[in-house]
């Protein structure tokens, strides 16, 4: 018996409706599933996400499993396989979930992973960590042993983290801060979910292209934004905006996707706020669409 079926059985003693049986797995791709945050449907409820999902023209979705989601960590044992089956019902992917946890010894966020490794979902983008003021040698050790931690406890339930790369005061707004850490670990369990949009942010107009050198050799998903540079006196300034309308080379992202023959997800998440989302929603997915189209030919 697996863990994650050993801990799928346990959710199942709950009372409740019956569970649902393990999703069948995709099929292989030789371009990325493109992928909407889920957050960015918040307003409607998680039973219609796949309809939504499927009129739009999405491959699937990344499901956020965090404070404020649809399906929020702690109620994550009786909706989580229910939120999964909304979109894999309809024929679409959930080949990512996004969680607030970052600690093994969080327990709502293991009980995620149990579900997640029973439901066959592959991936999981986990929680972040700030600096907060700490010396960097002092919170870069210190977020190492949190990522091992938590790492194990996925890899129990078969499932590979990925590591965001956020701007701010976040760890790893430089990648290579995750690439010294990660050295030694099997990329088979840890990896990265790369946003050549916050690279941008945090690293300048080339910053995208410097952080994906680094991300490639452990590339485990992709989210796209995109970010402005624009100088206003003698200051320069970012902000995040609509894709293909600020600093990052798609041409050169892309082409570097398909040249590492990269088949995973695909996250569209909006940093910037459309006064339309859905309108926004639907401009982001066909630059996608024509960006992959480009990049990988007839496959994508």
């Amino acid at each position: 018996m697996t863990a994650a079926t050993a801990a799928a059985q346990d959710v199942q003693l709950q009372p409740g409706p019956r569970v649902p049986r393990p999703r069948t797995p995709p099929k292989p791709r030789t371009s990325p599933a493109v992928c909407l945050f889920s957050q960015h449907l918040i307003k409607v409820e998680y039973e219609s996400l796949g309809m939504i999902l499927k009129e739009l023209g999405f491959d699937g979705c990344n499901l956020a499993i965090i404070p404020g989601a649809h399906v929020p960590p702690e109620k994550a044992g009786s909706d989580l396989m229910r939120e999964i089956e909304a979109v894999s019902g309809v024929g679409l992917e959930v080949p990512i979930i996004t969680t607030s946890a970052n600690s093994g010894a969080d327990m709502n966020g293991r009980q995620v992973l149990a579900i997640a490794g029973f439901m066959q979902i592959p991936l999981i983008r986990s929680g972040n960590w700030k600096y907060g003021g700490a010396p960097v040698d002092t919170r870069l050790a210190e977020v190492q042993r949190e990522i091992l931690n938590f790492a194990g406890v996925a890899r129990a339930y078969n499932i590979a983290v990925c590591l965001q790369n956020l701007a701010d005061d976040y760890v790893g707004a430089a990648v290579w801060d995750y690439d010294g850490m990660l050295r030694g670990i099997d990329p088979r369990w840890v990896g990265y979910d790369f946003d050549p949009g916050s690279a941008t942010l945090a690293g300048g107009p080339d910053g995208a292209a410097a952080g994906m050198r680094v991300a490639l050799q452990r590339l485990k998903a992709v989210t796209v934004s995109d970010a402005a540079w624009s100088k206003e006196g003698s200051r320069w300034k970012a902000a995040p905006c609509p894709l293909g309308e600020g600093s990052v080379d798609w041409q050169g992202f892309f082409g570097s996707l398909a040249r590492a023959k990269f088949n995973g997800p695909l996250t569209i998440q909006m940093r910037y706020q459309p006064k339309d989302e859905l309108a926004a929603i639907r401009k982001d997915l066909d630059f996608v669409r024509k960006q992959i189209a480009a990049a990988y030919g007839s496959a994508g």
